[in-house]
């Protein structure tokens, strides 16, 4: 079975997501620059599986580098993660798909940002434990 882990990044508060994006998304100070970055670095060479929204906003540059696979609420989890079973996948997409992808993942690494604003949707901490 393939190592299965999840790299995301939260705000001060647990923070995740606002209308569908990251909320601070497009802020150009260092800390969320440097996040980007470490993402890309991180998943290079690797798996990253998710949802439509996330698998679109992935620019083409960054598809060259590492395997980007769209997924679906149909999708079975461990069918689409026994197609990478040699491999590291990354599970992309937020809370819903990692709550289906939950007794599969093995990793989380979580980023804490300076954010201190507005959101919509958290990260829980029983995700952790989840699997």
């Amino acid at each position: 079975m393939a190592e299965v882990r999840v790299i995301c990044a939260i705000g001060k508060h647990g923070q995740l997501g606002l209308n569908g994006r990251l909320p601070w998304e497009g802020n150009p100070a260092a800390p969320y620059k440097a996040d980007v970055q470490r993402f890309f670095d991180l998943t290079k060479g690797h798996v990253i599986v998710a949802g439509p929204r996330t698998f679109r906003s992935f620019p083409d540059w960054a598809r060259r580098d590492r395997v980007v696979t769209e997924i679906h609420a149909t999708d079975s989890p461990r069918m689409v993660i026994e197609k990478y079973s040699d491999r590291v996948v990354f599970v992309g997409g937020g809370p819903l798909v990692w709550k289906a992808y939950a007794p599969f993942i093995s990793h989380w690494d979580v980023t804490r940002l300076p954010y201190d604003g507005e959101a919509d949707r958290y990260f829980d901490p029983i995700w952790l434990c989840a699997g």
